[in-house]
């Protein structure tokens, strides 16, 4: 199946929001989930017909799932492998494996947890597959780093200075983040990124929301403590 290309997006993540978590003390692995996080029905149902529609022989009708969710599986990937290229290309390819295992979708489960694990799981495979360019692409300049897009801030052309400073804080948030061990940093991606509830995030990695929330707690720990000067 050709998939439609996946554009080059100009992400305005909640990277800003991930920086001030550590530095404002946030350890707590629980707490009330915004509203934000509840998935919404009439959107379930949209993915369900275009599902149904798919299955029963209308390949058009793919092309509006792709179109409703290209954006968050390209975020999910780019926040897993950090390279704009590779995470299009792994966006892409969960899109084809989620097209050719459709009949195993349940129509009872949400179809972006669904292809949100199959893109977290596609991501997974290449990092283990490029150690070694992971390494290199980590010791990338503060430059490389922005011209790849990982952050994307609005920055002053009137004040030098905290330009200056905004990509300090930038690049030690991403090495910060790049020093998780993968099982956390996926929770980290798909909670502070996605902004999904801890039951979407165990239902994407198949794991109990205690597992979830246990996580993310020693996550922003170690997070916290590699941005210890930033705090005080």
């Amino acid at each position: 199946m050709s998939l439609m290309a996946l554009p080059v997006l100009s992400l305005e993540w909640s990277w800003l929001g991930l920086a001030l978590l550590p530095l404002l003390g946030a350890t707590s692995g629980g707490g009330e989930e915004a509203e934000s996080d509840k998935p919404a029905k009439s959107a379930r149902s949209v993915d369900h017909e275009l599902v149904k529609k798919v299955l029963e022989g209308d390949g058009t009708a793919y092309r509006g799932l792709v179109e409703r969710y290209q954006g968050r599986i390209y975020s999910v990937c780019y926040g897993m492998v950090r390279n704009r290229e590779d995470a299009r290309d792994l966006a892409q390819e969960a899109f084809v494996k989620a097209y050719k295992n459709l009949h195993r979708f349940r129509l009872q489960s949400s179809f972006y947890t669904w292809i949100c694990r199959i893109a977290m799981n596609v991501s997974i495979d290449h990092l283990r597959r490029q150690k070694t360019r992971r390494a290199e692409a980590f010791d990338e300049g503060i430059a490389t780093r922005e011209s790849g897009g990982v952050i994307s801030l609005q920055h002053r052309r009137h004040d030098p200075g905290r330009n200056l400073e905004r990509k300090r804080l930038q690049a030690r948030i991403v090495d910060a983040l790049d020093q998780l061990p993968e099982e956390q940093r996926q929770v980290v991606v798909l909670r502070e990124v996605e902004g999904l509830a801890y039951k979407e995030i165990a239902a994407v990695l198949d794991i109990p929301e205690g597992t979830v929330m246990s996580r993310l707690y020693y996550a922003r720990k170690k997070l916290q403590s590699a941005l210890k000067e930033e705090r005080e």
